[in-house]
């Protein structure tokens, strides 16, 4: 969820209107008109999104726990390809990446999964899913009929079937499995394939069931899903937006009922109203005939506006309940800086994963102005930086123009580019681009097209290639003491030691600009404080990190700012929630929805004060190729 604000979401609607559920595992799984049938028994089924890779694999069971306290029969998880395929053939299933653990996790706290294979999966995740390096295969055209990409989405298909059929996880096998998804949302798109795109569809539902999961599989958005594959809604409404199930013989499912909306760098932040969510559930249950809900999603993270928002329901139709939120002992704590979110691959000029690439030349005129396709840049002449500018999510390209002295003599440019993130939708995904458009320079009345002149290119970031943001690698540099220069590119570390106790640990970032950041050695992602929402907000300042990440003591912390981000500003603070009552109505009297709209969070925090930061500059000359010592920038 690239550039996403999140919170704490638990969706628990109608739960009193489900039917009883008894175990998750095991039975056959059927369907007809008016729902799944698992083991001969109806099933009118709430579920709840928890995307594996976005939380640690300690986080897991009591993720699923909750999601069962709150009522849901299900929980629905992508499969994202790029995550276990990070080369071809090559497949990672660790940490995070271990779907198994999840899957047999869900499974150990009785409740069923709909798992979304894809393997393109939009998914708010860079690429939707798709390995970058796919992008190189010759003659290849993702998600059309197309013979390149259909061999390595079969084989990618085939690899996870087969891995959960050998753990014995689908339903057919006494699993937990009783949902499978093949594609998504390539509705949206088939037009622009023209006579490529029903042929696909067509080849994927039949590919998708050749496995024989023993399952149902569903599409999402594809109204002329081909039997026996169902055809499933997602959307805010689709009580009033799904046109149903294309046979009389298929239940009415929908995969997606969103919750929230992703935020967006620089956007107001929407929440959608929990009143209008219930509604459409009963709409859709009503007027569709609607029996399996999933909410999308059920779990995210925690907020930065020191409240969290919670829906909840008592599965007690006959007596109040309490809900309580127990406050745990808070403490200040020194040293501590920290972050959290995904590090996603960036297309660029070399298969590279970063998200920064340098081109460089040299000139003697001069106003610079340079026309790019996304997603920022910074321009530099001399060695001095001139300029900044960066696109809007929905306009990602812009035109940033600059006025420079230039020497009499030979001049240099640098334009330092990066992306954030690639884009997770669309037609003809592998023939998208980004970066540099045009260079030209302009004095008095003559302007000079510098597109074509011989550049120099430097991918990625030299710390990034020398590792420096883990312990090795960091040790192996030379690093100069903190001062409080303000010139942008800079790497920061510091140590840290761990807060105690189980709350959530919270990095306030409110004083840094725009950049990256890693923990002993993982990278925990972006950060754009500087990038203000109309209101004059931050899109985010709170990060999560998972104690998981953690040492109990000298954790390292690194930071790349792009920017002239202040660390001394940044803070620790652990989270906790106070507690509230949630009262439903009495039996005998009418029911009466109520809504608990926030609840504060209460934080303690520690300004970093006196800290052990250290930072060096760039580690390229500018001017030529060779690797210079690191120093500071000063």
């Amino acid at each position: 969820m690239v550039g996403c604000t999140c919170r704490w979401l638990w969706w628990f609607g109608l739960a009193a209107a489900a039917a009883v559920i008894g175990g998750a595992s095991g039975g056959d799984v059927t369907y007809d008109r008016r729902s799944l049938i698992i083991d001969g028994q109806r099933k009118l089924l709430f579920s709840g999104s928890i995307h594996y890779p976005r939380s640690t694999p300690d986080m897991w069971p009591s993720l699923i726990s909750k999601a069962k306290e709150g009522g849901l029969d299900s929980i629905d998880t992508y499969v994202f390809w790029n995550l276990h395929e990070p080369q071809p053939g090559q497949y990672d299933f660790s940490g995070r990446r271990d779907i198994v653990r999840f899957i047999k996790e869900v499974q150990a706290q009785g409740l069923y999964v709909c798992l979304r294979i894809g393997p393109f999966i939009t998914g708010e995740w860079s690429y939707g899913g798709i390995p970058f390096w796919l992008h190189d295969v010759p003659n290849i055209i993702f998600r059309s009929d197309n013979e390149p990409y259909k061999f390595y989405m079969q084989n990618f298909t085939t690899k996870i079937v087969n891995m959960l059929k050998s753990e014995k996880l689908y339903a057919s096998q006494g699993g937990p499995i009783i949902l499978s998804q093949i594609e998504n949302e390539y509705q949206n798109v088939e037009k622009k394939f023209r006579e490529k795109g029903p042929p696909y569809v067509l080849w994927a539902a039949k590919m998708a069931v050749g496995l024989k999961t023993g399952v149902p599989w569903v599409m999402c958005k594809q109204d002329d899903a081909p039997d026996p594959v169902i055809n499933a809604c997602n959307g805010l409404r689709c009580a009033e937006t799904f046109v149903g199930p294309n046979s009389p013989k298929k239940p009415a499912i929908w995969t997606e009922n969103w919750t929230h909306f992703y935020d967006i760098y620089g956007n107001t932040t929407r929440i959608r109203a929990a009143e209008d969510i219930a509604y459409q559930v009963a709409l859709f249950i009503v007027k569709m005939n609607g029996s399996f809900i999933n909410y999308y999603m059920a779990y995210v993270y925690y907020g930065d506006k020191g409240k969290c928002a919670a829906f909840l329901v008592n599965t007690d139709a006959g007596n109040p309940a309490e809900v309580k939120y127990v406050v745990g002992t808070n403490e200040h704590y020194k040293r501590c800086i920290g972050l959290s979110m995904v590090y996603c691959q960036v297309k660029n000029y070399k298969k590279k994963r970063t998200d920064y690439s340098y081109q460089q030349s040299k000139d003697s005129r001069s106003v610079i102005t340079v026309k790019s396709l996304g997603h920022a840049l910074r321009t530099f002449v001399n060695g001095e930086l001139i300029g900044s500018g960066h696109g809007v999510y929905r306009n990602p390209g812009f035109t940033l123009e600059n006025t420079v002295a230039l020497n009499r003599e030979v001049n240099s440019i640098s334009l330092l580019s990066n992306m954030v993130g690639l884009p997770n939708s669309g037609a003809y995904m592998e023939h998208r681009t980004a970066g540099l458009q045009t260079v030209s320079v302009r004095q008095n009345q003559a302007i000079e097209d510098l597109t074509n002149y011989q550049w120099g290119y430097q991918v990625g970031l030299l710390g990034e290639r020398l590792r420096i943001y883990a312990e090795e690698g960091s040790n192996k540099v030379k690093w100069s003491n903190f001062d409080s220069s303000s010139r942008p590119l800079k790497w920061y570390k510091t140590k840290f030691d761990t807060p105690k106790g189980a709350d959530p640990v919270a990095l306030n970032l409110g004083s840094m600009g725009k950049g990256e950041a890693w923990v002993n050695g993982q990278s925990l992602g972006r950060y754009w404080i500087s990038f203000l929402t109309p209101a004059g907000n931050s899109s985010q300042t709170w990060y999560h990190i998972p104690r998981s990440f953690l040492k109990s003591r000298d954790n390292l912390l690194v930071l790349f700012e792009e920017e002239t981000g202040n660390p001394l500003g940044i803070s620790v603070d652990t989270v906790s929630v106070t507690k509230y009552s949630v009262l439903t109505a009495r039996a005998g009297k009418r029911a009466r929805l109520k809504f608990i709209q926030a609840f504060p969070l209460k934080a303690q925090a520690q300004p970093m004060g006196r800290i052990n930061a250290r930072f060096l500059g760039r580690t390229k000359d500018l001017e030529g190729t060779r690797v210079q010592e690191f120093r500071k920038i000063c």
